[in-house]
């Protein structure tokens, strides 16, 4: 039996859930630690049949049409293999096969991202049973690279998903059961889901300007009832949004900086999109309390260095504070912050961890890692974004899907392909594209 998948919970050592500056346990234990072992799940998810997947087993990228996600040798494998080329000629000319710009990561990109949402209610995670939902966060940003690529429809098909499956005081749960809807257990509701679903919703009127209004009008539900939750969850003796549970899925006793930078980004998002559904007034109350936050948000975490805590280590959650997530011209501080962080979060690979506190495993993520580049290329840093990009692209299954971990000697583990990493990739080339 594989161990339980580490993915969306942190296990760390040390007390109190963090890893204790100098180090928490002595030199053999972390040791061994820092060389874990998770095997690879999967090469990647394929297609066997109209509408059908199946996992390819690790170590059978052969069972594949060549540089594909379609099962050779199978019954309507050639129409398969059609569709899929349709669907890749039918991105926005940056990133179509052929185009100027266009390459094998990114191509590796869409054939994931298509993999994990062509024909389905919603986006997942992954194919893998214990990924095979959908996480708010993850959908936000499968969103913002439709829209991207030029896929506004299919961008705006997974902002409604959401909305339906929101509930009616505008809280999201960590993820869902993509048939039903439905939790699929206990953990708690996270109030980083608003903010992402505002911020999706952003980059989809950004990226299709001429079609905003028609796109953005059927999610005034989910833009009303987010922003009416961002703006009545607030501590009134800091300012700040209450603890809550961020992209780590712990419950959290102390506020994140996970969920109060993107707290900040869905408000700031809200005041430019809730106009697009007539909400003038709820979209003027956005833009004052997004003006209200920053300024405690800033001083609570920013003479820190923004550490995932007050008080504690560096998290890749600074990265929602810049573009493409937060402000497009970021105060130095923050970039330095990124740039420390990134440091602090190496792992032997050449990835990063989630964050400085993660458990000293040796595993690198790939989502992290892409959140890093994208944040470069947003802000104008190529030469920061290429690397770790490249990194990404050395790193895929000899099948080319983008695997969640890389293990310390690079090899790749756990779930593949991952949506959230796939997502990020296309982000990132999409920056550099434009610059």
């Amino acid at each position: 039996m594989p161990p339980a998948p580490l993915t969306r919970r942190a296990l760390v050592l040390g007390g109190g859930g963090r890893v204790l500056a100098g180090g928490a346990v002595g030199g053999v234990a972390l040791d061994r630690a820092r060389r874990a072992e998770v095997p690879l799940y999967s090469e990647t998810v394929a297609f066997a049949a109209t509408g059908e997947r199946e996992l390819v087993p690790a170590g059978r990228a052969d069972l594949l049409v060549p540089g594909t996600r379609v099962l050779a040798a199978r019954p309507g494998t050639a129409r398969l293999v059609e569709d899929e080329r349709a669907w890749l000629e039918g991105c926005a000319r940056w990133a179509a096969p052929g185009a100027a710009g266009s390459d094998d990561l990114l191509h590796s990109a869409l054939l994931d991202l298509r993999a994990l949402t062509d024909g389905l209610p919603v986006s997942v995670a992954g194919w893998s049973p214990r990924w095979r939902y959908a996480w708010p966060r993850d959908v936000a940003f499968v969103a913002s690279a439709l829209a991207r690529l030029g896929r506004p429809a299919e961008a705006a098909t997974q902002l409604g998903w959401l909305q339906e499956v929101q509930r009616d005081d505008g809280w999201f749960e960590a993820r869902y059961e993509p048939t039903t809807g439905h939790r699929p257990d206990d953990r708690p509701p996270q109030l980083d889901g608003c903010g992402w679903v505002l911020w999706a919703t952003d980059e989809l009127a950004t990226h299709a300007p001429e079609r905003a209004a028609e796109l953005v009008a059927p999610l005034r539900g989910l833009l009303v009832r987010s922003t009416n939750l961002l703006l009545t969850v607030r501590d009134p003796a800091t300012g700040l949004p209450p603890p809550s549970s961020d992209y780590w899925e712990l419950v959290e006793d102390q506020l994140t900086l996970g969920t109060a930078a993107v707290v900040l980004a869905g408000l700031r998002c809200a005041a430019r999109v809730l106009p697009l559904v007539g909400e003038l007034a709820l979209a003027d109350r956005a833009e004052d309390a997004a003006h209200r936050l920053a300024s405690p948000l800033h001083d609570a975490f920013g003479r820190e260095g923004y550490p995932r805590h007050v008080g504690g280590l560096p998290d890749a959650a600074v990265t929602f504070l810049v573009a493409p997530i937060g402000a497009a011209t970021p105060e130095m501080a923050v970039l330095q912050a990124i740039d420390r962080a990134q440091t602090a979060m190496a792992r032997p690979a050449g990835g990063l961890a989630p964050g400085a506190a993660w458990k000293q495993d040796g595993i690198s993520w790939t989502p992290e890692t892409a959140l890093f580049a994208s944040a470069w290329a947003s802000t104008g840093h190529r030469g920061k974004a290429h690397p770790l990009l490249d990194w990404l692209g050395r790193h895929r299954t000899t099948a080319g899907a983008f695997p969640e971990k890389v293990l310390h000697d690079g090899r790749p583990a756990a779930v593949a392909p991952l949506a959230w990493t796939a997502a990020l990739v296309v982000i990132a080339r999409h920056e550099l594209a434009r610059g």
